[in-house]
């Protein structure tokens, strides 16, 4: 056990700051950035948000994707600039990016545990509902009175981050429209959210989801992963339509790169 946790705890360190000396080679496009003083976290938030060219169309609504990650230092660039790519040669419609900068993000991006161990990774953990929070009753409206945006909305996240993409759609599934998640760090609590799945999957709402996730060569990633796809086949949820990836060849830190425009193009570009 104690080795599995260095493992993971290693990991999470490579992967916020060994990821950013590449991220910080993306050209940063243009963009506009706000801030954000939060009630449910105590603290002011970055916003970045980038807007395809359709936007100048006066009268045009554009769906949002929020992303969590979200700095200019984070992975903000490299998708936006990913999304302006894929928009631009009509591979997906024009869809609005926003990001969120993080400030204590084991902080925002992890639930509750019991696992003594997963408390070490940070000074101050299990705050994701909070963080939830913060999205719903405070960012959501601030961007719906900043920009046109229409009532679709996504989320989109890596590790830590697609834990919590996980966790919304299990626990406020109708938060998003669509839930994008690379390697999600399932592991977390005992992998509960992975136990729970079946009785969780039972109360899922009426409305259409898009669920796309996927795993990289990490064993303590995919172990679970892999679980949470047999769930979602056992479950048989005719409104949620989703897919799962298993790309060997990469790993935790190459994954979010190499199946981005994948799982972009399978959520938003015509069926």
């Amino acid at each position: 056990m104690k080795s599995t946790f260095l493992f993971l705890f290693s990991l999470l360190i490579f992967n916020t700051t060994n990821i950013k000396a590449v991220q910080q080679e993306d050209t940063i496009p243009v963009h506009e950035t706000f801030t954000l003083a939060s009630t449910n976290l105590a603290e002011t938030r970055v916003i970045n948000v980038w807007k395809p060219a359709e936007y100048s169309n006066g009268s045009i609504k554009l769906p949002v994707l929020y992303m969590l990650d979200g700095g200019v230092k984070e992975d903000f660039p490299h998708l936006a600039n990913t999304l302006s790519d894929l928009v631009s040669k009509k591979v997906i419609p024009p869809i609005m990016l926003v990001g969120i900068e993080n400030t204590q993000r084991r902080r925002d991006l992890t639930g509750y545990t019991a696992v003594e161990e997963d408390k070490k990774i940070a000074p101050i953990v299990g705050g994701s509902a909070q963080f939830r929070a913060f999205i719903k009753e405070e960012l959501f409206p601030a961007v719906e009175q900043k920009y046109r945006v229409s009532q679709q909305k996504s989320i989109i996240g890596e590790s830590l981050a697609g834990l919590f993409i996980v966790e919304t759609l299990l626990t406020d599934p109708s938060m998003f429209d669509n839930y994008i998640a690379f390697d999600p760090s399932l592991w977390w609590n005992d992998h509960q959210l992975v136990k729970t799945g079946n009785s969780v999957m039972a109360k899922f709402p009426t409305e259409n989801k898009r669920f796309w996730f996927a795993s990289s060569n990490t064993k303590e990633i995919y172990t679970f992963t892999k679980k949470l796809s047999k769930t979602l086949k056992s479950t048989k949820i005719s409104n949620l339509k989703w897919a799962y990836h298993h790309y060997r060849n990469t790993k935790h830190d190459t994954i979010f790169r190499a199946s981005k425009k994948r799982a972009l193009i399978w959520t938003f570009g015509n069926d």
